[in-house]
């Protein structure tokens, strides 16, 4: 039975962040995930997460200035220090806050330089933490430019080239269908390492009902392969957040 989670970042923002916590709740679901939680008290955080009952799925490594195009540091040569500051304070927080996955954050870079960066960093994280999941996730180039992880079969050949057990794949299906079209012919090719499955519609990005991706299937199928981690609604609700949940109930 999929197992539904709530991204605090694109649902309920019709709340003061703190509020969205009890509202993910009250609407059904048992974990959250927030992606930039650098800017909230952690304690604050901690508490709402334990007064609700919630887990946290997961949560971003430092993107840096998202205004000025800055989207995390793994790949880009001349900001090791940063990422790898970011990492420890991304890590020291979702230990605290008990997040399940630490995505880390690539960045917008190209070359040989950035790959061999990227590797190094990201066999620098899984050593530095192993005790913590980390994720990668491939990012279309329409809704971030330039982004370094653009490609799945990119991201295999750097986790079969790694061999770090901490280290896995983060799908989200909207990515997946911008990138490579057919969701379940990439879902049935990278299944095996996949840790975390985000959903939201295309082209729009909002509800996972009207969408150019079979959901319903979509849902059975990873019931039918056995994932049993958190999938996550990383979507811009089309209205009021509550007016849009009948998605959930398409998995039974």
């Amino acid at each position: 039975m999929p197992r539904f989670c709530a991204n605090l970042d694109f649902l309920f923002t019709e709340r003061p962040f703190l509020d969205r916590f009890a509202a993910a709740r009250a609407a059904g679901f048992e974990a959250v995930e927030v992606l930039f939680p650098y800017d909230h008290d952690p304690g604050e955080i901690a508490a709402r997460l334990a007064g609700e009952g919630l887990a946290l799925a997961l949560i971003n490594t430092p993107a840096g200035d998202w205004a000025a195009g800055e989207r995390g540091f793994a790949a880009r040569p001349d900001d090791v220090v940063r990422f790898r500051e970011g990492f420890l304070r991304g890590a020291e927080l979702a230990a605290r806050l008990g997040a399940r996955h630490l995505h880390l954050l690539a960045g917008c870079a190209a070359g040989p330089e950035a790959q061999e960066t990227y590797r190094d960093n990201l066999a620098w994280a899984a050593d530095t933490a192993p005790g913590q999941n980390l994720t990668i996730e491939p990012i279309n180039p329409v809704d971030i430019p330039g982004y370094f992880l653009a490609r799945f079969d990119d991201a295999i050949a750097l986790l079969d080239t790694l061999e770090r057990p901490n280290l896995h794949l983060q799908f989200d299906a909207y990515h997946a269908r911008r990138i490579a079209g057919d969701v379940p012919g990439l879902w049935s090719r990278v299944k095996a390492r996949v840790a975390h499955v985000q959903v939201a519609s295309t082209p729009a990005r909002d509800e996972p009902v009207a969408s150019e991706i079979d959901y319903l299937g979509f849902f059975a199928r990873l019931d039918a392969d056995g994932y049993d981690g958190w999938i996550s609604g990383e979507y811009h609700p089309a209205g009021r957040t509550e007016d849009g949940l009948g998605w959930m109930s398409m998995a039974g």
